[in-house]
């Protein structure tokens, strides 16, 4: 850390609006370190007391939800009977690191409403620096306990990147930055057997390597994921039923 950035942590004068916040935020990181209970007898009234879940817990929530969504009996919700209760705080029950693509909303296809999910989307859902801090801020402020990686067939990044793996094509303008961040997932799927075709397999193996990417990134995710307060799982959304499939 810079000289200029510890001085005014540590300086004398009166903290300003945002260095208090940048206090509580620290604060709140350091919440990681406690038990289950003693975080939220902290918390003391979460804006959703039914968003306290274990790991577990807030997988078979999200199955369920699923399962709600693909039958078509999804909840009849009222927004404005939650609104007051958001204005304060949140406490969702699970991180969603999502591809961008408009067919796939993690809030319909899990039947969840507002404060339940905490979404990260990028196309080809998969884990840059700052999708990273966004979820290390889900755990250690926010205290989800659960990380899924949300991938879907026939997702045009993926496509993207095999197309440039096995024909050499370019795209214009950044998006040849997405087919860089995929290679190494497709590379891990070209080289050994897979069932159906390459884009196929190259989804698959995307979501596998950015769920350990998760799970070993230190020290918030990590730390979090050895002391059992946190799970990083995969699935794969399929466009033409909408189920949700775990795949690791």
């Amino acid at each position: 850390m810079c000289e200029l950035c510890v001085k005014p942590l540590f300086s004398n004068q009166p903290a300003s609006p945002s260095r208090r916040a940048a206090l509580g935020a620290i604060g709140a990181i350091s919440l990681l370190g406690m038990s289950a209970a003693a975080r939220v007898a902290y918390a003391k009234s979460p804006p959703k007391p039914e968003n306290v879940l274990a790991p577990d817990q807030a997988i078979q929530r999200l199955v369920a939800g699923n399962e709600r969504y693909t039958s078509g009996k999804v909840t009849i919700r009222s927004y404005a009977s939650t609104r007051a209760a958001l204005v304060g705080g949140q406490n969702p029950y699970a991180s969603i690191l999502s591809c961008a693509d408009s067919r796939v909303s993690p809030e319909l296809c899990f039947d969840e409403g507002r404060g339940d999910l905490f979404v990260a989307r990028v196309a080809g859902n998969y884990v840059t620096s700052d999708i990273l801090a966004s979820l290390e801020y889900g755990v250690a402020v926010l205290n989800t306990p659960l990380i899924m990686v949300l991938g879907h067939t026939s997702c045009g990044a993926v496509s993207a990147a095999v197309n440039s793996y096995e024909k050499q094509a370019e795209f214009p303008g950044h998006i040849n930055n997405i087919v860089t961040e995929l290679m190494p997932a497709v590379r891990g799927a070209a080289a050994g057997p897979h069932q159906g075709t390459l884009v196929q397999a190259a989804t698959i193996e995307n979501i596998k390597q950015n769920v350990q990417r998760l799970h070993a990134a230190t020290p918030i995710l990590s730390k979090a994921a050895q002391a059992g307060k946190l799970k990083v799982v995969g699935a794969l959304y399929h466009l033409d039923t909408g189920k949700v499939e775990l795949v690791v």
